[in-house]
């Protein structure tokens, strides 16, 4: 069994400070409702996805950061950019992903995309069941 620490990149088209507006503030403060809820995470953003996954890019963008270059969890600002970004690295890199988990209701629903594959199926199945047993 693999013990593998969560570096999670909170993502956004700024990393930093290196940019203004109510896209990258609302990035900013899910991290930091993140971090109070959740000190022992390493989460940081905003962060922009070269820098949460190519260490060459993080020397210039975030040389101090525990998560940059390094993230393994990619939280992202919204549907349209989650959506399209996810669906593009899985089909180009064969990673795995699963897509998309819903929160916030008061049962476990989770969604499948026409073009899924049975993994892709199964993988969903396997996610909300681990969900239905977190419940009260």
């Amino acid at each position: 069994m693999y013990n593998i620490s969560p570096r999670v990149a909170m993502l956004s088209y700024s990393t930093g400070e290196s940019g203004k507006g109510k896209a990258v503030d609302k990035v900013r403060q899910a991290v930091a409702i993140a971090r109070k809820s959740h000190p022992e995470l390493k989460i940081e953003g905003p962060m922009q996805y070269d820098a949460a996954v190519d260490a060459s890019v993080v020397r210039t963008k975030l040389p101090d950061s525990e998560v940059a270059g390094q993230a393994n969890v990619f939280i992202f600002p919204d549907l349209n950019t989650g959506n399209n970004t996810y669906k593009a690295v899985r089909r180009s890199s064969g990673a795995i992903a699963i897509d998309p988990i819903l929160q916030g209701l008061n049962k476990p629903v989770n969604d499948l995309s026409r073009g899924c594959t049975v993994t892709d199926i199964v993988n969903t199945v396997v996610m909300t069941a681990i969900q239905s047993q977190s419940e009260n």
